[in-house]
């Protein structure tokens, strides 16, 4: 009993010196805003941003109830400790041990949180999937990985959405783009951003070969919509064509699909996921954005790096994790050396382990 009653002092300890650095007045204050917005007249005729308000308010209340369920729950079990004669009580000291280890999961994904304050990361998701080096192994695996990001989603209770696909013309995928909407979505994700490679015997030669494939993941952060200053009329081209997906019939048969470039960067994007032209304008206008703003930052960043005497140097080589099926099971991230032996379970959406890494790594 007196090592739990330690682990319950180190868990209050680190709970109460995290929830004093969060600024519980301003997030009570930024409430407090947001439900008086969402009472106005008139409130839910803007339903986009009527949603952005009523998620935000959402996710804010519950944070706070999280921090100060964590802080009560502190509180209770010293009480309890203090009040009820634990040593010589099986039943109470059963009870309070159980509760002291579901404080402690509590505190975990608190504390995961807790490394989530950059710019973006309570945004939504935008993430596309590139098949590499490696022909119909590496658009397999490109098909493998969406499926990874979808179930991680999913595991989350996070909504998912295709934007655009391109399918391999026998197996898996050329590339895909995806939204997901959830709290802290790209806080979670932005540390998947960059080359995954892939070692197994090849399932599509008579040989059945190891191989090695690559996909290029990049995640960019759903921001807000740009104003006229930002993206200039004059600086996009704009083209429709007929989908080559599925949809029905007015999508394959009308031109629905769009791509979008911007001239000044030669950024493309396009979307075919819509079965209208505007709304399919509409969302590749927000992915470009999404790549500009992400450009800009990077852009910034590896300016501060170049000055400090670093240097950026991005190939299909420099891939930040592993997926090993032979000749032994093993998926390594070579960022923060967090390793899995079951790249069944890896697949299948569990993920957590290496996210958390690169979180706390940061």
């Amino acid at each position: 009993m007196h090592e739990i009653k330690l682990k319950l002092d180190e868990l209050t300890r680190q709970i109460r010196k995290a929830g004093a650095a969060i600024d519980m007045m301003s997030l009570k204050h930024r409430l407090i805003e947001l439900e008086t917005l969402m009472q106005e007249e008139g409130f839910w005729n803007d339903g986009d941003r009527a949603r952005q308000i009523s998620e935000e308010a959402s996710g804010i209340r519950r944070e706070i109830e999280d921090w100060g369920g964590a802080i009560d729950d502190c509180h209770t079990l010293e009480k309890m400790f203090t009040d009820v004669d634990i040593e010589n009580d099986p039943k109470s000291a059963d009870e309070f041990k159980e509760m002291v280890e579901v404080l402690e999961k509590k505190w975990y994904a608190l504390e995961i949180k807790t490394f989530l304050n950059g710019k973006y990361d309570k945004s939504n998701v935008i993430l596309a999937v590139h098949a590499g080096t490696g022909g119909k192994d590496a658009q397999d695996f490109a098909s493998i990985l969406l499926r990874m990001y979808m179930r991680y989603a999913e595991n989350n209770g996070w909504k998912t959405e295709m934007m655009d696909e391109s399918l391999g013309e026998e197996v898996g995928l050329k590339s895909a783009t995806i939204s997901i909407s959830g709290e802290f979505a790209y806080g979670y994700l932005k540390g998947e951003n960059g080359v995954h490679r892939l070692v197994r015997h090849s399932p599509f030669n008579a040989k059945n070969t190891r191989e090695t494939s690559f996909v290029l993941i990049e995640v960019l952060p759903e921001v807000p919509e740009p104003d006229s200053s930002e993206i200039r009329k004059d600086d996009i081209e704009f083209e429709a064509f007929r989908s080559g997906g599925k949809g029905g019939q007015n999508v394959n048969k009308v031109s629905t699909a769009v791509r979008i470039k911007h001239v000044p960067t030669g950024l493309v994007v396009k979307c075919e996921s819509e079965r209208s032209q505007l709304q399919n304008k509409e969302r590749a206008m927000k992915m470009l954005h999404a790549k500009l703003v992400d450009m800009k930052e990077r852009e910034q960043a590896e300016h501060l790096y170049d000055l400090k005497g670093g240097k950026t140097e991005m190939s299909w080589g420099n891939q930040i994790r592993s997926y090993v099926l032979h000749p032994y099971k093993m998926v390594k991230d070579h960022r923060t050396e967090y390793e899995e032996n079951s790249p069944e379970a890896v697949f299948d959406g569990k993920i957590e382990g290496f996210i958390e890494a690169e979180l706390k790594k940061k």
